[in-house]
């Protein structure tokens, strides 16, 4: 029976079914026990007909292989994560050398990107225009502030305006004050005016000329002129419009020239005395528009403009005064009214990303571009002004391009971590 199966005609063909026994083992062997996918030509395959090297944790793609890497599907050690295939094109492409030192490229399959919650935003040309957010308070305008003294020696006879708050207008009597020194000085100037053709007009236009310096009006020495008689009260009046904001007349006091009777304030025209960090200075100017808002008058807005900006800061607050200018001609802007203030400064046209796409170093600025494939490359980026959550982009980054906004913390911790280890490998 065995001779007659191993005679010479039947060789041939148990030659070739030893053969296939042989291909058959060596197969199973490779693939190795529980092992899952196809195989084509001795390559494992997953569902979609690409080549797996290895199945690692979504979370983490670096570390000890007993926790995050396997040759077969399953689960992390670590965190129970299900592991995701790692296909050999992203392997390949990942590799590469970034341009960044201490950075490489970080490779993420869909997969891993969707659990980790990377999400993606195109950079593109905007137009930006930063807004710094501030507060503020009323402030009166010093160019329309009055104080009102006397520049002689007097008492208060009567008194014309007599309460703080009380609105004046110009040229309007405050108080009548009687002066024995203004008293002589009329006296003078009836006497030069009666004897003009004996003394000439230079001891008339003294007189006058000294009653006017005195603050007395010309329209009350013309009548001490035409009357004859000299007025024992004169009566002080207003040099401006405005609100009496202070009152220190009383009526029979003595008053001396250094005496601040009254402080009149204008105020249809009003400042907004702003408080801006000093890391907000360099995007304030002279001539900048500003939305003006008051909590206590909702539904209301004003636009001033920027007319200082105070070259100190005060050393507590670390903050500069900025001053606005408002009309107020209703009088509903009242000083030390609390304002919120809104500075606008337009940037113009400028490529830009999301704030969060930017990763602040220290001493660099670093962002993740996406390239295709699952492959993020680190990029160093010179960044401008940052406006309504944008960066603006100078370098580094063009248009079109798009750049990893959330998550990329984590893409920067294992982007850091390859190239370490690529380092180490390199000086074994």
């Amino acid at each position: 029976m065995i001779k007659r199966i191993f005679n010479r005609q039947n060789l041939p063909w148990i030659f070739t079914v030893v053969f296939a026994l042989a291909l058959v083992v060596v197969l199973v062997a490779k693939r190795g026990p529980g092992s899952s996918g196809n195989e084509i030509n001795g390559v494992v395959q997953d569902n979609s007909g690409r080549r797996v090297i290895e199945w690692v944790d979504p979370m983490i793609s670096q570390g000890p292989p007993h926790t995050t890497r396997s040759n077969k599907p399953g689960r992390a050690v670590d965190c129970g994560m299900k592991l995701v295939p790692l296909y050999a094109d992203e392997a390949s492409t990942s590799a590469s050398t970034s341009t960044v030192s201490g950075y490489a490229n970080v490779s993420l399959p869909p997969a891993r990107q969707q659990v980790i919650g990377v999400k993606l935003a195109k950079a593109e040309l905007r137009d930006l225009s930063r807004s710094t957010r501030t507060v503020g308070r009323v402030a009166l305008d010093e160019r329309k502030l009055a104080q009102i003294h006397t520049k002689f020696e007097g008492f208060i006879e009567n008194l014309y305006v007599n309460f703080t708050g009380q609105p004046v207008r110009r040229g309007q009597p405050l108080f009548s004050i009687y002066s024995p020194d203004l008293l002589l000085t009329q006296q003078e100037l009836i006497l030069a005016e009666r004897n003009r053709s004996q003394f000439g007009s230079t001891l008339a236009d003294s007189a006058r000329r000294r009653l006017l310096l005195w603050d007395m009006s010309p329209v009350d020495i013309d009548r001490v002129v035409r009357s004859g008689k000299p007025e024992r009260d004169v009566i002080i009046r207003s040099p401006v419009d405005g609100v009496v904001l202070t009152k220190n007349a009383l009526q029979g006091t003595r008053v001396m020239p250094t005496d601040t009777l009254y402080e009149i304030g204008d105020l249809s025209h009003v400042w907004i005395l702003a408080d801006v960090y000093e890391f907000d200075l360099p995007y304030v100017r002279v001539g900048q528009t500003a939305q003006v808002t008051f909590s206590s008058i909702p539904g209301r807005s004003w636009t001033g403009r920027v007319t200082f900006v105070s070259p100190t800061l005060d050393d507590k607050t670390r903050t500069a005064k900025v001053r606005l200018e408002l009309d107020n001609p209703a009088g509903l802007l009242r000083p030390d009214m609390y304002a919120e203030v809104i500075l606008q400064e337009p940037v113009g046209m400028a490529v830009a990303v999301p704030d969060s796409a930017v990763l602040q170093t220290g001493t660099r600025s670093i962002a993740f571009v996406d390239r295709g494939n699952g492959v993020f490359e680190p990029r160093e980026v010179r960044t401008g002004v940052k406006a309504n959550g944008y960066y603006e982009i100078k370098s580094g980054i063009s248009a079109g391009e798009t750049v990893a906004v959330d998550a990329n913390f984590l893409i920067d911790s294992e982007s850091r971590l390859k190239a370490a280890l690529s380092g180490m490998g390199a000086k074994q």
